[in-house]
């Protein structure tokens, strides 16, 4: 018998722009104690469909049935609701620091939990509070329970957001995003604490997420949502081995955990469709490659296959998986080392930490790096958080002093510049954030952010500084047409590619990319690292790329440096590293690294029942 069954789950969102159709005739049905996983790009329904079972869209209209054990939670009251929030079913938020309040200890905000279901001494909840504490693996947990949360790392805070969740042994928890922002290793062990909590509790957990790597290592079923509709739903071992629905296809293509040296990802062109309004055919039609005539007029037909997997398409034989890779353009390297670009020698950084009025002491952030980027090569850094990796970036790029040590790009002592000499060596490094949002004036016109760089340098101004900026536009991807609109009104993949073009417009010697394509959905993480390698190809372009996700680092990385506790502990080049890691901590990262089952043969699978659509 199943935990959670929905039937013909709907949801109409009213807006002032009209009703968004947020989730459109989904059903599903989750085992007790299974995974449970929801993948599809941002604005498929995953988060707006969780939070209808859980009844926080007070003004959305819902319709359908969504059973939980032996109750329709649809058209339960509010307080009803409320009983059965934390006591019956958990969630885990996305962002940990930002769900919990930063005025109240962790303790203190977990046994409130406790307090809002239960009559319950004070005494008693934190007891039960630094046992959970403890069994989320929270070291030192009674020390820790008067602790804030700012005084916790994101991983150890994703995990008192677990204890928070399962305080009351729910049946169902539902984790939204729960290792997005996480290093690799940090995401392994959450993971691998779900499970565990599941085995020892019998929760049943469901798990939204974009990291399809992830999701084929730990899922029993995973359902792909597009647009509000469920376009694919099975087991996931025979989903992600051989996908029916040339969207979820397409999404395996577009990851880096499908990895295949010299070749380049495949992203899935286009972008998702409004939902304001509901199509006449299939709704991923516009951008489907193997998209029929009757595709785009007349709704899919629910095709179920002889492995339980059910796609809502028009293909019988399901998604094609043979199709060729697209292979990178390479060139023969010469047998000489390139040109160096910077050169890092023995840089240490220490930081004098202490209160206000009591002694201070030594934090050593950099302990003797050393490091060299030649000319047209991709530099990766990886590592845990904290390592240093973004203030090794940050001492590159002259935004903080080293206390100690030589910084040279091309050839020149970062160290002995004057004022002058600095405004001139700006030029030549640049840096790609890893929020493109946050990274750009919201007030701001595009044109005007890109064309920056010409107006603080006085390199170019009026119609010149135009026809540069839209030719900028233009080569990373962008509408020209669009120079006078704000950054609100682009999407995630295009703000990142403003990014680009806004760094790309000195000609730069050095561009430094923190965390680039972390917070984007893979097909347009896809787009904007396939636009990277061709801007290198292109330009001669000296890349320092700096991420916590190993298989993009791979695709993208010719030597990848890996740091630990502020040093360098191994460098080599990407698949001798990946093939024959030298130290225990590159074995360590390699081993939390998630990549998805190959592709399967072509007829593993047989149509069993077509029903058609209403």
């Amino acid at each position: 018998m199943a935990i959670l069954e929905a039937k013909g789950l709907t949801v109409d969102i009213p807006t002032e722009d009209g009703t968004v159709h947020a989730v459109r005739n989904v059903s599903f049905s989750i085992k007790p104690g299974s995974l449970f996983g929801i993948a599809g790009e941002s604005g498929s329904g995953k988060s707006v469909l969780t939070q209808a079972v859980m009844g926080l869209l007070p003004n959305a209209d819902i319709g359908g049935e969504v059973w939980f054990e032996g109750r329709n939670l649809i058209g339960l009251s509010q307080e009803e609701m409320r009983r059965l929030r934390g006591g019956r079913i958990g969630m885990i938020f996305q962002d940990p620091l930002s769900s919990l309040h930063p005025f109240y200890t962790i303790g203190a905000q977990i046994a409130e939990v406790l307090h809002a279901h239960k009559t319950i001494s004070p005494a008693e909840a934190r007891a039960r509070v630094i046992d959970m504490l403890g069994k989320v693996g929270i070291p030192s947990p009674a020390e820790r329970y008067d602790d804030y949360p700012h005084q916790f790392s994101g991983g150890m805070r994703q995990r008192v957001m677990i204890a928070m969740a399962l305080i009351l042994k729910p049946a169902l928890v539902i984790a939204d995003e729960p290792t997005t922002a996480l290093d690799v290793t940090v995401q392994a062990q959450i993971v691998a604490l779900l499970d565990t909590m599941r085995r020892d509790f019998g929760t049943t957990v469901i798990l939204i997420t974009h990291d399809l790597g992830l999701l084929s290592s730990v899922a029993d079923d995973v359902m792909v949502m597009y647009a509000g509709h469920r376009l694919e739903y099975g087991r996931a071992e025979d989903v992600f081995r051989a996908p029916a629905h040339p969207y979820t296809a397409g999404l395996l293509r577009s990851t880096p955990a499908s990895y295949r040296p010299g070749t380049e990802l495949a992203p899935i062109c286009g972008r998702p469709p409004s939902l304001l309004a509901t199509p006449a055919g299939c709704v991923f039609a516009p951008r489907c490659t193997e998209a029929l005539p009757r595709c785009s007029s007349e709704p899919p037909p629910l095709r179920r296959y002889s492995d339980g997997v059910e796609a809502l398409c028009w293909l019988e034989e399901g998604a094609s998986t043979t199709r060729p890779a697209i292979k990178i353009a390479t060139t023969v390297k010469k047998a000489a080392p390139p040109e160096p670009v910077a050169e890092i020698e023995d840089v240490r950084l220490t930081y004098h930490v202490g209160s206000f009025f009591g002694p201070k002491r030594a934090l050593d952030v950099l302990k003797g790096v050393n490091l060299t980027i030649g000319r047209g090569e991709t530099i990766g850094l990886v590592g845990e958080s904290g390592c240093g990796k973004s203030t090794l970036a940050r001492i590159v790029a002259g935004l903080v002093p080293a206390t100690s040590g030589r910084v040279r790009v091309l050839g020149r002592d970062m160290g002995a510049l004057d004022a002058k000499q600095w405004r001139d060596m700006r030029r030549e490094v640049q840096l790609v954030f890893q929020d493109p949002f946050g990274s750009l004036n919201p007030r701001r016109r595009v044109g005007a952010i890109i064309g920056d760089p010409f107006r603080l340098h006085g390199l170019a101004k009026g119609e010149e500084r135009k026809e540069k900026v839209r030719h900028l536009m233009e080569r990373v991807g962008l509408n020209p047409e669009h120079y006078n609109r704000f950054p609100a009104e682009f999407s995630g993949g295009q703000r990142q590619r403003i990014g680009i073009a806004r760094a790309l417009a000195l000609n730069p010697a050095l561009i430094i990319c923190d965390e680039p394509v972390s917070a984007l959905d893979v097909s347009i993480q896809a787009q904007v690292l396939n636009l990277l390698r061709e801007l290198q190809r292109d330009l001669g372009l000296t890349y320092l790329f700096i991420s916590h996700d190993l298989s993009v680092v791979r695709h993208v990385c010719d030597r990848i440096a890996v740091m630990q506790g502020g040093r360098i502990v191994e460098i080599e080049t990407a698949e001798r590293l990946f093939a024959d890691p030298q130290h225990d901590y590159t074995r360590t990262l390699l081993s939390a690294s998630k990549t998805l089952p190959a592709f399967a043969e072509a007829g593993r699978r047989s149509l069993v029942e077509t029903q058609v659509a209403s």
